[in-house]
């Protein structure tokens, strides 16, 4: 069984690393909610509860599948994620799934392409990811959707209680410490916008990766 407990010596830089990647918006009306396809289906679970409560009236699920995903969810994340939120009593007619997409820009991109296409007016998103994807896909939307209104959601839980739903607390340090590096790296090459990193999120970076937490490092 893996570890679930998060060992006291990264404590901090995991903490620290976690509040960065957050971009702790309050949650609010918008025209359209997507849940972007990974291997936590509780997006699609707080994706279901921002709907029933009234934040949006029509949701996209986008999502294929990536390694890490491809047994859990074999049909692919967002056909999963609209199964899931069907269960919790969403409509089908207030979903719609985008299912090729193999990474958050394509996220962006293909949702964008979808609603386009679909002919809904919309000003206003909100981006529903695991805690520590949120500062790198709202980087990716403020660049490839720029007339967009953003806002970013995941579930409100504390780090250790993600880590002990995931169930594998090796996994969510290595997730952690690989979108923060994407954050620069993607600004770097164009991909997203650029964001300010505070030294002590280099700091505790650094230190995870000297840790020999680079499962989701880019090579340099």
């Amino acid at each position: 069984m893996p570890a679930v407990a998060l060992p006291e010596e990264y404590r901090a830089y995991v903490g620290t690393l976690w509040d960065f990647n957050q971009m702790h918006h309050d949650p609010r009306p918008v025209d359209l909610g997507i849940g972007l396809g990974s291997h936590d289906l509780g997006v699609a679970t707080y994706t279901a509860e921002l709907y029933h409560r009234g934040l949006f009236p029509t949701i996209v699920f986008s999502g294929a599948n990536a390694p890490t995903t491809v047994e859990r969810f074999p049909r692919g994340e967002a056909v999963h994620y609209r199964e899931h939120a069907l269960t919790l009593g969403v409509p089908d007619s207030a979903i719609l799934v985008e299912p090729k997409a193999t990474h958050t820009g394509e996220n962006i991109d293909f949702t964008r392409a979808l609603v386009e296409d679909r002919g809904l007016t919309v000003g206003s998103v909100m981006l529903i990811s695991r805690p520590y994807q949120q500062r790198r896909a709202y980087a990716m939307c403020r660049l490839r959707w720029p007339d967009i209104d953003v806002v970013c959601a995941s579930q409100p839980l504390p780090l250790d209680d993600y880590i002990e739903g995931i169930g594998d607390v090796d996994r969510v340090i290595n997730m952690l410490v690989g979108d923060t590096q994407r954050i620069w790296v993607y600004a770097e090459k164009g991909w997203a916008a650029p964001q300010d990193i505070p030294e002590p999120v280099r700091d505790a970076y650094d230190r995870l990766v000297a840790a020999g937490f680079t499962r989701r490092v880019i090579p340099s």
